[in-house]
């Protein structure tokens, strides 16, 4: 019988859920990445309503990964060096709180490890801290959508620089 990696979830926002997806579906010992949307209090939201700020979620993205290949503490510095965590509601042009930089933790243990790294950070970080609650994943056409729409302007002007920093700032920890 093989062994099965174990696996862990993380759940991050920080700003368009587009920027964070493609960079993580690039990080080693990242199996998948959904974006979709958490924190708030309707059932079933979609992506009009999220976006209209009247729903309290967040767009997230969900990442699933190994932690024997790469650990929550990095997903965090890959999270955190990849969005300003010092802008309240708010990312560049996307403005609300659905942009929010935030972190649900799965476990007390992620808990511990963000506060950390939060002190560790320094300065006005902005971030919010909450448990993790439901997840509702965003409409399929939301899901792998730089890869599906690198030539659309959101795509090349805000996601394509981010995706190129992140390669640069983190080519150790690519995908082969």
């Amino acid at each position: 019988m093989a062994n099965e990696s174990v696996t862990e979830v993380a759940t991050l926002g920080g700003g368009c859920f587009w920027c964070l997806e493609a960079i993580f579906a690039e990080l080693r010992g990242v199996h998948d990445v959904v974006s979709g949307y958490s924190g708030g209090k309707t059932e079933n939201p979609d992506y009009e309503s999220v976006c209209s700020g009247g729903t309290g979620h967040a767009e997230v993205v969900q990442v699933v990964f190994s932690p024997d290949i790469v650990s929550y503490r990095e997903i965090l510095e890959v999270f955190f060096s990849m969005h300003d965590p010092t802008q309240l509601n708010r990312q560049g042009n996307d403005v609300g709180t659905q942009y929010r930089s935030v972190v649900f933790t799965h476990s007390e243990m992620q808990r511990e490890i963000a506060e950390a790294t939060i002190r560790e950070f320094g300065g006005q970080v902005m971030t919010q801290i909450a448990p993790a609650g439901k997840f509702y994943s965003a409409e399929k056409y939301h899901q792998r959508y730089f890869e599906n729409n690198a030539s659309q302007p959101y795509c090349r002007f805000v996601v394509q620089p981010k995706l190129l920093e992140f390669r640069r700032k983190f080519a150790e920890k690519l995908k082969a």
